[in-house]
């Protein structure tokens, strides 16, 4: 097992090599970079320690903090395929010299879908197949992950692309050891795919994962040395193109995507939701993401609250998680009824964001007992899986939140290429009006469109303090991701707890229409005597069944501090 290690650090060194090799050839500029805010050194929390140690190797020899973004995507693609990714797509935050930017590479659906596209698949009694937007080639939307680090580096990175992509090459032809949490993975999602009668071709790539050997993927290790030689064109347009629509209908798959709607996907910069909370400045995801919004919104009605019904509220207790739902059941209200792609639908972002707004949705809070469903409507607004934080030595910062959707997502493989294929339609309001995968409803402003962007939760985030990065975070986690980032924040800044206790603590969610269920994570169950109060008030308290994922690094008087959450496989690094 020792010389297996040994041989697994030497695969990710000499990847690396190369890179420290070109900065020594250019005198390890840089690259203009403003020295103003430097750091003592750079950070990154990540999926896994693969990716880690290529993130912190990236930093060591020069890299910034989007050079270390991208190395980390692609390692994370060959170590974490449940939900690192190419075949699926994300958002990514971030702060470089001093301005805030953001990057929309999320998938799109096809332009052979339509709103009625999923009433085709149906069920022995005639009803709609609710799975049908989650498993098979029809599940899937145009992948966005490699264009969006492409765009990324285009504008950022220091380093050559080429470099950038030499660990993960490494990884996938030379092999890794996989983590038993992975194989595990791999095994109960192959375990769920049964009940459905596809033939997924998952066993193909991912069956022979064993504990203490090697994993090697010399089909994907192809393909990322076709995307290192020729850029995002490879992907969008070359022989991965080819592979990709071809597999839409491998295996008598009912897939759509073209060639056509690959080469005209593009990754598109936004302007990031920015907000004050705290005498800080949070920037974070706007529209097709809910997160953003959803996050501001629970900060900021928390925030009017603190004072008053918050008062003396410690957290995690029944109290505390019941106000807290009545703040939730809110957002989740509003979600639904006015968030979708900014491209097809007009968001109201200034006015879900007006701090009168938000008072007056705190104000609706209902102290002592439940607000009933029904009575919980959006608000009127004035209208206007994977993730990630890495901070480099200069202060620029890095926020990338990545998805399949689901684990391993439609649970197709592109055969040839070795990725898996996401199952982000299911991300759209199929149905307006039913809930989907995770239990959200979506309404018209979420429906199928052609070329359309469903709608997300990520919410990789950026804090600023006078400008200077303070913290960076994020999880995975679906729906439960912007009430897991309101509960980590609150825990630090509210309740002055450390950044590695608060991700550590005790986590729960609640959501519409499940109205009256509060749930927890697997990780941290509620003890025997709250799940009691709780019941005294109505709620009924249910297991959610998955843990979200938290990677954050706090900056303390000039020093990164990254911490990994304790529920995953996720590795945090310093580099000097």
């Amino acid at each position: 097992m020792k010389n297996i290690q040994n041989r697994m650090s030497k695969t990710i060194l000499v990847a690396t090599l190369a890179v420290s090799s070109f900065l020594a050839g250019c005198g390890g500029s840089t690259g203009g970079i403003e020295s103003a805010t430097a750091l003592s050194a750079g950070a990154a929390a990540t999926g896994d320690n693969f990716s880690a140690q290529v993130a912190q190797q990236i930093l060591n020899v020069g890299g910034n903090a989007v050079d270390a973004a991208v190395a980390t995507a692609f390692a994370l693609t060959v170590t974490y395929p449940e939900a690192g990714n190419i075949g699926g797509g994300g958002f990514m935050t971030i702060y470089m010299n001093g301005q805030p930017y953001f990057l929309d590479y999320r998938e799109m659906a096809p332009a052979a879908t339509s709103t009625n596209f999923y009433t085709q698949f149906t069920t022995a009694d005639g009803k709609e197949d609710p799975q049908s937007s989650i498993q098979g080639a029809q599940a899937v939307g145009v992948p966005g992950t490699v264009m969006g680090l492409w765009t990324a580096c285009q504008k950022f990175c220091k380093l050559p692309w080429q470099q950038l992509l030499a660990p993960a090459i490494a990884l996938a032809r030379d092999g890794y050891l996989p983590a038993q949490a992975e194989i595990d993975s791999y095994k109960s999602t192959v375990a769920g795919y049964q009940v459905y009668p596809y033939p997924f071709n998952l066993s193909e790539y991912f069956g022979g994962m064993t504990a203490g050997q090697l994993f090697r993927q010399p089909d994907l290790a192809a393909t990322l040395e076709r995307i290192s030689a020729t850029g995002a064109d490879e992907f969008y347009k070359g022989k991965t193109a080819d592979l990709l629509v071809a597999s839409m209908t491998q295996d008598g798959g009912k897939g759509v995507i073209t060639k056509g709607d690959l080469a005209s996907y593009k990754a598109v910069w936004r302007e990031p939701i920015s907000f004050n909370w705290k005498g800080m400045t949070v920037l974070t995801a706007p529209p097709p993401s809910s997160g953003g919004i959803a996050l501001a919104q629970l900060l900021g009605m928390k925030a009017d609250l603190n004072g008053s019904l918050f008062s003396g509220v410690s957290v995690n207790t029944a109290q505390y998680i019941h106000l807290s739902a009545e703040i939730m059941k809110r957002v989740f209200a509003d979600r639904a009824q006015f968030l979708g792609d900014p491209d097809f639908v007009t968001v109201p972002v200034s006015g879900l964001l007006d701090p009168t707004y938000i008072a007056q949705r705190a104000a609706e809070v209902n102290p002592t007992s439940i607000s009933p469903t029904a009575s919980v409507q959006p608000g009127k607004p004035k209208f206007h899986t994977t993730h990630f934080s890495i901070i480099d030595k200069w202060g620029n910062a890095v926020s990338n939140t990545y998805t399949l959707n689901n684990p391993y997502g439609s649970g197709v493989v592109v055969r040839g290429a070795g990725f898996v294929l996401n199952d982000e339609m299911d991300d759209f309001a199929t149905v307006p009006g039913q809930p989907n995968s995770l239990g959200v409803i979506g309404g018209d402003a979420n429906a199928v469109a052609p070329g359309k962007r469903p709608l997300s939760s990520m919410s990789p985030s950026i804090l600023l303090k006078n400008g200077q990065v303070a913290m960076v975070i994020g999880t995975p986690g679906g729906s439960h991701i912007f009430t897991s980032l309101y509960q980590v924040l609150s825990d630090v800044y509210d309740y002055n707890m450390s950044l590695a206790d608060s991700v550590k603590n005790m986590r729960f969610h609640h959501q519409l229409p499940q109205g009256t269920v509060v749930y927890y994570e697997p990780y941290a169950p509620f003890p025997p005597s709250l799940v009691s109060e709780l019941a005294t008030r109505g709620y009924t308290v249910q297991n959610g069944g998955f843990n979200t994922d938290v990677q954050a690094i706090q900056v303390v008087n000039g020093s990164p501090l990254p911490v990994s959450d304790p529920r995953g496989r996720g590795a945090s690094v310093i580099a000097r």
